[in-house]
């Protein structure tokens, strides 16, 4: 695509944000090589680029060196407040409408700029990711690969969106995506916190592949603790979007587990097998306590979708009780499918009771009583689940429908 002046509307100056913590033997040769993408960025249709750089309280020559490019702006932290603080004091002061960031010890390549401009220039894309996982050449370490695969999957299913690299260090983004991406964190885990943001608020996103190298100096990712940090920050982050997401599916892995369980148990005992081993007992144990439990956290989730939206003012993350009758979430059958679970239950005691007042011996019935209380419970929560999801959105409707009794309807004339 050829780049004309209404592809540059808007975009005027791009800001590369460079975070620097200790970085005396990498950072120097990191801005010469940014300094040399500048005709190139300029070809690519940025006319303007300004290289921050934000010394994190480093200890060594890090200031020093950044002092001899005149060029280049310096600011300093007088304390270490690490990588996404340092990012963000470089976003604060940036004046660039596109804002770019990354690391200064040499790992990403400063040549791919112009590549992670194109897209938001062309096609109005909001973050450009540079993928280090999407195929180009990539000397990461196996153990960081394998981490990076499984971070960015699991980004991806609790966004129900795709993205190959959910920690790349290297990104270019509107100033205007800010707006729905802040709060960030301080720690490194900057950038999956950001990947689940963007994602789940519906930015446009597009990852480009970039070559990556090993770093100069002494990693300062600790792949334990920043990896249980990662996985804490995306799934807390994903909770505080769409509850549901997470928290329904493993409420349904519960219930799951209890239907295998109770339709192998009525097969065991339709065809003759009336003993439980140790085996025997503790799934149904693991039945009772997982099948109440599942349920009871599917429908919790729901609540907490409903009770998110609320609080942001935005729809909920599926289509809402009253709306789309044909395509109906599965809270909206909560109330007949609880009700049936409850009377089958009490139909199942009913019927124990009978048989042991006419002779049948009701200790061997006792798994039919188990099952019985198991569904009167799970209908019982099904049916206050649904309750409760009717009155909040009945409570999140309320503003619409007191707007347009004020407003009045189908008037044809005044």
């Amino acid at each position: 695509m050829t780049l004309n002046a209404a592809n540059l509307t808007g975009h005027s100056m791009l800001s590369i944000v460079i975070p620097a913590y200790n970085e005396e033997g990498g950072i120097g040769a990191v801005i010469t090589r940014v300094l040399a993408t500048l005709p190139a960025l300029r070809a690519a249709g940025v006319p303007e680029a300004e290289i921050i750089i934000v010394d994190d309280g480093s200890s060594d020559r890090t200031a020093e060196i950044v002092r001899g490019f005149e060029s280049v702006r310096l600011i300093r932290h007088a304390r270490n407040r690490n990588y996404g603080g340092a990012l963000k004091t470089g976003f604060s002061q940036a004046r660039g409408d596109l804002l770019a960031f990354l690391d200064a010890d040499g790992m990403y390549p400063p040549e791919a700029l112009p590549s992670l401009c194109r897209p938001i220039l062309d096609r109005d894309v909001d973050i450009v990711i540079g993928s280090r996982m999407a195929g180009a050449d990539s000397r990461m370490p196996p153990t960081r690969r394998l981490g990076n695969f499984i971070f960015a999957n699991l980004v991806s299913l609790v966004a129900n969106r795709r993205v190959t690299d959910s920690a790349s260090g290297m990104r270019v983004l509107k100033r205007t995506a800010l707006d729905k991406l802040y709060p960030l964190p301080d720690g490194l885990n900057f950038t999956p916190v950001m990947s689940v943001r963007a994602l789940h608020e519906q930015l446009k996103i597009e990852e480009v592949p970039i070559t990556y190298s090993e770093r100069v100096g002494r990693s300062k990712l600790s792949i334990v603790r920043d990896g249980v940090r990662f996985l804490n920050s995306i799934i807390w982050t994903a909770l505080l979007y769409n509850p549901a997401r997470v928290l329904g599916g493993v409420g349904l892995a519960g219930a799951g587990f209890a239907a295998i369980v109770a339709i192998s148990l009525t097969a065991f005992r339709l065809s003759g097998v009336t003993a439980l081993n140790a085996a025997g007992v503790l799934a149904v144990f693991g039945a009772l306590v997982l099948g109440v439990a599942g349920v009871s956290l599917f429908g919790l989730a729901r609540m907490f979708n409903y009770l998110v939206a609320l609080f942001n003012n935005k729809a909920v993350a599926v289509p809402a009780l009253s709306t789309h009758p044909g395509k109906q979430p599965l809270e909206n059958h909560f109330w007949w499918i609880g009700g049936l679970s409850a009377l089958a239950g009490l139909f199942v005691a009913i019927g124990v009771a009978i048989l042991g007042s006419t002779g049948w011996d009701v200790d061997r019935m006792w798994l039919w009583l188990v099952g019985a209380a198991l569904l009167v419970l799970v209908g019982a929560q099904l049916v206050i689940s649904w309750v409760v999801i009717r009155a909040l959105d009945e409570i999140s409707r309320r503003a619409t429908r007191i707007a347009d009794d004020a407003r009045g309807n189908d008037i044809l004339d005044n």
